[in-house]
């Protein structure tokens, strides 16, 4: 099994600053890509950001120019600056890794983390 903790959400003003990290642990071979995705009430999780395990990286336009994902592998964790917040980032936000547990099975497995609360005031 895989756990995924994430931390690093709280509550900011609009303009400000964030930093989500989230660390898995467990039976890990490799991660394949880790993503954050957030959800607000009565919406659809929506993608925020993902990176590869080659580097390739995708945002949603909502958040080009002011967050940065990053990951460092050694420590199986990715994170997410977030900068120039807006209370329309105000959201739950949830990591996401896709892992593949063994040398010895190619198959890979989705996890996710528990979320963690951003809230941006005005």
């Amino acid at each position: 099994q895989v756990q995924l903790v994430e931390s690093g959400g709280g509550l900011v003003q609009a303009g400000g600053s964030l930093r989500l990290s989230c660390a898995a642990s467990g039976s890990i071979f490799s991660i394949n890509s880790m993503g954050w995705y957030r959800q607000t009430p009565g919406k659809q999780r929506e993608l925020v950001a993902e990176i590869t395990s080659g580097g390739s990286i995708n945002y949603s336009d909502s958040v080009k120019g002011r967050f940065t994902i990053s990951r460092d592998n050694a420590k199986s964790t990715v994170y997410l600056q977030m900068n120039s917040l807006k209370p329309e980032d105000t959201a739950v936000y949830y990591c996401k890794m896709i892992v593949r547990t063994t040398a010895a099975n190619t198959r890979t497995y989705q996890y996710w983390g528990q979320g963690t609360q951003v809230t941006v005031s005005s």
